[in-house]
């Protein structure tokens, strides 16, 4: 099983590189994946790397998702 998280493009570093939060974690990632991504795009990263763009809306309602699960009884 793969996990991917959205996480907003805060800074880029350079064509490939890029800064991203992670529900409040700063974290350097590829987006050699996504050449298109600019700073204020939500992203899905798995290990590290961009693998595609989403647009805000399915960015907060994926995290909104990911926070119930994580108050749920398990």
């Amino acid at each position: 099983m793969c996990l991917a998280l959205p996480a907003r493009i805060v800074k880029l570093i350079d064509a490939e590189t890029a800064i991203v939060d992670l529900g409040g974690v700063r974290k350097q990632i590829s987006i050699a994946l996504v050449p298109e991504a600019k700073a204020g795009d939500y992203v899905i990263v798995h290990v590290g790397h961009a693998i595609g763009t989403l647009d805000e809306a399915e960015a907060q309602a994926t995290l909104a998702l990911f926070a119930e699960l994580a108050r749920s009884p398990t």
